[in-house]
């Protein structure tokens, strides 16, 4: 079966265990070599083929050991948006498994095991003028953040960089905002993920904009 064309846009953030600001987006090796990490999808625009996708969620959390840029391997578990009719589930499964190619495709060889795919009711929120962002998956997941500031810093000003040499979501143009976890837990898959971060670990939000198949 060919692949139709197929594009996406929406928000990205992760809240994890690294201390801030993470290292894994300057493609350096996670704080103690091992990271545990929530990656939040909110699609706001996109089709696959002539298939809408917009308003569709979808939830991964992985288990990192090694610089994720470096030979790094990590174990996942997936959950996709409840809502989405057949036609996007099956868009949803062929692009973030990397079949539909983009940036997935090029991410995945990263991955060790999936532990566990599932349908859901996902929740992901984030403020137009990123002052928070979170997601809530059933009573399985639970994690937030808000953007990073100090007392040197301009309140009316978020801090952020260009030009991520680890970007999680692919080469962009976009800011990364850097932030802080307001703490996360989530359980999962058998309880293979039983994650519980406090407050002040690392988040950051960076908007995706993905397309494929891959040019030949």
């Amino acid at each position: 079966m060919s692949i139709p064309n197929w594009q996406l846009e929406g928000d990205w953030f992760d809240v994890c265990t690294c201390n801030v600001p993470c290292p894994c987006t300057f493609a350096q090796p996670p704080t103690g070599n091992q990271c545990e990490v929530l990656f939040a999808y909110r699609i706001n625009k996109g089709h696959y083929g002539t298939t809408p996708m917009a308003g569709l969620k979808v939830v991964l959390l992985l288990s990192l050991t090694g610089n994720l840029w470096d030979g790094g391997k990590f174990d996942a578990g997936v959950f996709f948006d409840a809502a989405a009719d057949a036609d996007q589930r099956e868009a949803l499964a062929a692009i973030f498994t990397g079949k539909a190619g983009g940036w997935p495709k090029h991410f995945l060889p990263a991955m060790r095991e999936i532990k566990g795919v599932d349908f859901a009711d996902i929740s992901v929120e984030v403020d137009s003028s990123l002052e928070r962002w979170s997601v809530k998956v059933g009573d399985m997941v639970d994690a937030s953040g808000v953007p990073l500031s100090g007392p040197t810093s301009d309140p009316t000003k978020h801090l952020q960089s260009f030009n991520p040499p680890g970007s999680e979501v692919g080469p962009t143009n976009a800011p990364v905002t850097w932030g802080k976890g307001l703490g996360a837990r989530w359980k999962a898959f058998n309880n293979y993920f039983d994650v519980n971060i406090p407050a002040g670990q690392s988040s950051k939000h960076i908007p995706f904009d993905w397309n494929g198949p891959d040019v030949p």
